[in-house]
């Protein structure tokens, strides 16, 4: 209604003032969140002196590797910290992600009994606190001999009731009933009819959730910690916060030292996908269930 009593040049001024407002909040947003990161970055090339001093700044004085050399040659193995993250994340990541495209793909396009209610079971498990599971979780894991091993971060939680949705409703938006029938006609497997047709079509999908899951399975704290008991075995995230503490003072630089270098690769790796993860997100919410 405004719009409609004002001038073309009226129109162009409040449409420029509003993206201008739009824009600066924006960048006062991106600012306040990429400030902890600055700040983190900026504290591991200062001096233990200049890190725990009363007069604070936001730049080193001058810089200097002394964190670095403490986090890399400390009594924690951080180097094999960052292989076993790497390991980790990969394996997991790779069987969650055939296992819920799977187990999707199986939701999204065959007739069998009890279809809708094992998906309603399913889903149902998501509003399960995840506190409430560890305990159980915790019993067979170490009933099947896995505690302190990668198994124990790997299997558990690969099939999730999250993924499987997510791929259920990309499946089901993206692939057409047609071209599984060709297919059938053609004489191809079931397994077949995913491997060659299915997965190609959702290559978005399969990215945006491998993302999600390293970065998920990268990032994660609690389960680790709980399994792992030798230092050899922590993953980065366990290492970083097990660093210790000589004389009873916390090495606040080597701590953000080795949290600066564990940040890396997710954002790496989230900077070369992210318009995949976009697209992936946006078109597998195109049709609901």
């Amino acid at each position: 209604m405004v719009l409609k009593g004002m001038t073309l040049s009226n129109r162009r001024v409040l449409r420029a003032s509003i993206q201008i407002v739009a824009h600066s909040v924006l960048i006062l947003g991106s600012v306040l969140f990429l400030f902890p990161f600055f700040w983190m970055v900026s504290a591991s090339f200062k001096t233990s002196t200049e890190l725990l001093g009363s007069a604070q700044s936001l730049l080193p004085s001058r810089i200097t590797w002394e964190s670095y050399d403490i986090a890399f040659n400390s009594t924690m193995p951080l180097l094999r910290n960052l292989y076993n993250s790497l390991f980790v994340s990969i394996n997991y990541t790779v069987l969650a992600v055939f296992l819920c495209s799977l187990a999707g793909f199986a939701f999204a396009k065959f007739n069998f009994p009890g279809k809708r209610f094992l998906f309603a079971l399913m889903l149902g498990t998501i509003m399960v606190p995840g506190v409430v599971n560890i305990v159980p979780s915790f019993i067979v894991m170490k009933t099947l001999g896995w505690v302190n091993t990668y198994w124990s971060l790997i299997i558990p939680g690969a099939a999730n009731a999250f993924g499987i949705f997510f791929f259920r409703q990309y499946i089901k938006s993206a692939v057409p009933d047609e071209l599984l029938d060709a297919a059938r006609m053609d004489g191809c497997t079931d397994f077949g009819i995913y491997w060659r047709i299915v997965v190609p079509v959702i290559s978005p999908a399969l990215v945006t959730m491998a993302i999600m899951d390293f970065m998920g399975t990268w990032n994660d704290y609690q389960w680790p910690l709980i399994m792992l008991r030798s230092p050899d075995m922590y993953t980065v995230i366990v290492a970083i916060a097990s660093f210790p503490a000589p004389r009873f003072r916390q090495p606040w630089g080597a701590i953000m030292a080795g949290s600066t270098v564990s940040v890396l690769p997710p954002i790496v790796l989230f900077l070369l996908f992210q318009k995949r993860i976009i697209s992936g997100i946006t078109i597998g919410s195109v049709k609901g269930a």
